[in-house]
């Protein structure tokens, strides 16, 4: 059975979900601040998302992370990796609690499972699916190098309103 690596950075560590992940991350997808990804989401809904993403190790080898931060184990968000049925390809994600936004924790994060999937698969691409109008998600994207492809398949059921793909390439 594969579970998901432990991953230290400088500043975080990204681990396996724990069951006490759940109320905040269930909370901030039931927020207003889930608008980007479909909207508030009842806990019922966000549970099980959260699982399929915790399955997603056992299933296809990658998933979702826990983000602790390393100076006091403070539960921060989750970063990942994942590819649900409706999503033609695998996708690098982030979702931080409000209080750990601004502090380049994302960034950190997302970078140590960029780097974990170069070393992990034998693909030399993975995207990022992003609102159009989620602006902090497309910096970060471009900060960890990522680039429009406009022509890349969206994930079913979206159209290019709701959904834009942004490219991750192997470093050379």
């Amino acid at each position: 059975m594969t579970i998901a690596p432990t991953i230290t950075t400088p500043r975080l560590r990204l681990r396996g979900h724990e069951l006490a992940d759940f109320p905040p991350l269930c909370a901030l997808f039931a927020s207003d601040r889930a608008a980007y990804m479909g909207g508030a989401i009842p806990a019922k809904e966000s549970y099980r998302w959260i699982a399929a993403e915790v399955g997603s190790w056992v299933l296809r080898g990658f998933g979702s992370w826990g983000v602790e931060r390393t100076s006091d184990d403070a539960f921060m968000g989750q970063i990942g990796i994942n590819q649900p049925l409706e999503f033609p390809e695998p996708e690098l994600g982030w979702v931080l609690l409000e209080a750990f936004e601004g502090h380049g924790y994302a960034a950190e994060g997302a970078q140590a499972a960029l780097d974990w999937w170069w070393d992990a698969s034998d693909s030399d691409t993975l995207v990022s699916y992003i609102h159009p109008d989620n602006a902090r998600s497309i910096a970060l994207a471009s900060r960890l190098g990522a680039r429009p492809a406009p022509a890349a398949p969206l994930p079913d059921g979206e159209d290019s309103s709701e959904t834009m793909v942004y490219r991750h390439r192997r470093p050379q």
